[in-house]
């Protein structure tokens, strides 16, 4: 039989008690935290879709080049690489821009829907990727994943 306080209720937790599984409660909570690690988890989320982004921007270069098109000024080397402008941004805004126009690859998307965008870009001019050749392949390359990447 359970005893009745002064009140005539059957006992209840103290405040102590509560406050002491709460603790254990918050620590759990920071352990579980601390390993799964958002940051990490996001910074190889938005790797991966750099990293997709530029293989869908090569094959499309390559598409463009097989069917008998050029892309004329790509300077040489990764650390030549010049930015690549947003689909919006095209010719001599461009250019003047000092960026790369592939604005040719998404006329009726038939290469491509839209050129890809870097997730940390901010600016309405550049996609926050780069264009080299090396030899005679055309190369795409993000400064986030590479630090050579148009340093020169």
């Amino acid at each position: 039989m359970r005893q009745k306080n002064s009140t005539g209720l059957p006992p209840g937790f103290t405040l102590l008690e509560i406050l002491v599984v709460l603790g254990i409660i918050g620590i759990l909570v920071l352990i579980v935290i601390a390993a799964v690690n958002p940051t990490k988890q996001l910074n190889d989320a938005r790797g991966a879709d750099r990293r997709i982004s530029i293989r869908e921007m090569e094959n499309a270069i390559t598409q463009y080049i097989i069917r008998g098109n050029t892309l004329s000024g790509i300077p040489i080397g990764i650390t030549n690489a010049l930015p690549v402008c947003q689909d919006t941004v095209t010719g001599t805004d461009c250019t003047n821009a000092g960026g790369y126009d592939l604005s040719v690859l998404t006329a009726n998307g038939t290469y491509l829907v839209n050129i890809p965008i870097d997730p940390s870009q901010t600016g309405a001019v550049v996609t926050g990727y780069r264009i080299y050749q090396v030899g005679s392949f055309t190369k795409i390359c993000s400064p986030v994943l590479e630090d050579s990447c148009g340093s020169s």
